[in-house]
């Protein structure tokens, strides 16, 4: 749930983006925390990004006229049935294939090679989406959205299919007491360790965030980067105290546990990133490297993940193909740092519940698909994150991507959905990026899910079999014939 966005380019159609939660629920009134504490922070050194467009593969990109504005339907807070349909949020603005080239700014000499190196352990990753970041008017659950209770058998189930890695999407909002402690809920603390410890006792890698805090359509949200400078005070000093308190439970946990700071962080508007803000989400990753680090133990080592403005490749590479970004992406200053994007893209086939009009995909494919959205999209916007990270040292996490059930509409969706996740995976395993599919637990018309959590069964083996083939493959997947 409140989770997806993807974040590359689409065309001069207008997107809608629901998150993983029930599209037909009404979003709960946002508030707001006023508890006022007082913190300090040391400012560290940072590093600004900014790209080298080169492309590194053999598809030649084709321009695409687009316009950079897209809508995204908020995330909803509601308890839904396992019977209604979730999803998540859109990708933010698309840009074209026309590029600029930007001086590439080397990073730090100590990051080079490590993060990359350590980040293929991840790969290929599953999402247990619509679970701890699930909640019912901002009280977190994990059946609060129609999944049953996680279950070992379950994760099992998953591994056995070849996945290495599990993102745990954790949302905390009421869980968080009053300030200045901002203590957390032992017992739901608690829970979130016993999902932890399912993974990584089963020799998988987990990664768990803050991940529905910070939607300003979430009711109990809190981390909000478009607050005045007053209510930032209060917001970073309530941050840094969370994740200290995270960090100290699982301190003594190896490489095998990864932090990711939050989820889609943006002020829920979409264009151009306002630079106030995107420098109060550049602030709170810092804090988050500085008190994970500060709580000691296996922390001092462990690798961390960093989302730019709302997981937006463009947003977080700085390459927007046809504009210029005021607002910069920033780098904490830290060794053990990788970057978290996501992609949807484009959002008709991926995520659009609306309509079911282009439920195939491929650049080959003549009829209800987006054309040059495909597999030349793909190659565009993972060589901006190469050009940007990878190849400075720094590893690149897509930690959601997928596509929505369209098999009402058309039987043949099921081998254009394994297409794509197989030429993601593929793509993606070329440049060294990580990729975590997005699963939130609903099978049927627009769902994400590879798996029945109640019966702990495979329900998209022909998904699963493009995943763990393209994470591997050397040369192209055949492109699917009408």
């Amino acid at each position: 749930a409140c989770s997806g966005g993807a974040n590359s380019s689409v065309d001069s159609s207008t997107a809608t983006t629901t998150p993983s939660v029930p599209a037909t629920t009404k979003a709960e009134t946002t508030t707001t925390a006023t508890t006022k504490a007082e913190t300090t922070t040391t400012k560290a050194e940072t590093t600004t990004v900014t790209t080298t467009t080169t492309t590194t593969t053999t598809t030649k990109p084709e321009t695409v006229a687009t316009t950079t504005t897209a809508t995204k339907k908020p995330e909803t807070t509601t308890a839904k049935p396992a019977t209604t349909t979730t999803k998540k949020t859109e990708p933010p603005p698309a840009n074209p294939a026309t590029t600029t080239t930007k001086k590439t700014e080397p990073a730090p000499d100590e990051t080079k090679g490590d993060s990359v190196k350590f980040s293929q352990n991840l790969m290929p990753g599953w999402n247990l989406g619509n679970q701890l970041e699930a909640n019912s008017g901002g009280t977190p659950s994990e059946t609060a959205w129609g999944n049953p209770t996680i279950t070992e058998k379950l994760i099992k189930k998953v591994k056995a299919q070849g996945f290495k890695s599990i993102r745990i999407p954790v949302s905390y909002l009421s869980k968080i007491g009053a300030g200045p402690n901002y203590t957390i809920d032992s017992k739901w603390l608690d829970r979130v360790q016993e999902v932890v410890d399912m993974c990584v006792d089963n020799g998988l890698y987990a990664i768990i965030n803050i991940h529905g805090d910070g939607y300003y359509t979430v009711k109990g949200s809190w981390l909000l980067c478009g607050e005045s400078a007053s209510e930032q005070k209060t917001i970073k000093a309530k941050y840094e105290k969370v994740w200290e308190q995270i960090a100290k439970r699982f301190k003594n946990y190896d490489e095998h546990l990864v932090f990711e700071s939050m989820n889609e962080e943006f002020d829920n508007t979409y264009g151009n990133p306002n630079p106030e803000y995107y420098n109060n989400i550049n602030a709170y990753n810092q804090i988050f490297v500085d008190a994970v680090r500060k709580a000691g133990g296996k922390n001092n080592s462990r690798y961390l993940l960093i989302p730019g403005w709302n997981t937006d490749i463009n947003f977080t590479t700085g390459d927007c193909d046809s504009y210029t970004m005021e607002a910069k992406f920033v780098i904490p200053n830290d060794s053990r740092i990788m970057i978290s994007v996501h992609y949807y893209s484009p959002w008709e086939f991926c995520g659009e519940e609306g309509y079911d009009t282009f439920y195939k995909w491929g650049d080959s494919v003549k009829k209800f698909v987006k054309p040059r959205q495909s597999e030349s999209l793909v190659n565009r916007q993972f060589d901006k994150l190469y050009n940007a990270f990878i190849k400075n040292g720094y590893g690149v996490v897509i930690g959601e991507y997928g596509s929505i059930d369209r098999t009402s509409k058309d039987k043949s969706n099921t081998i254009y959905r394994a297409y794509f996740a197989e030429y993601v995976n593929y793509a993606a395993h070329q440049r060294n990026i990580v990729t975590v599919y997005w699963d939130n637990g609903y099978n049927g018309k627009h769902g994400f899910g590879l798996f029945d959590r109640t019966k702990c069964t495979v329900t998209q083996p022909e998904i699963i079999k493009g995943i763990i083939n393209g994470a591997k493959a050397t040369k192209a997947p055949k492109a699917p014939t009408e």
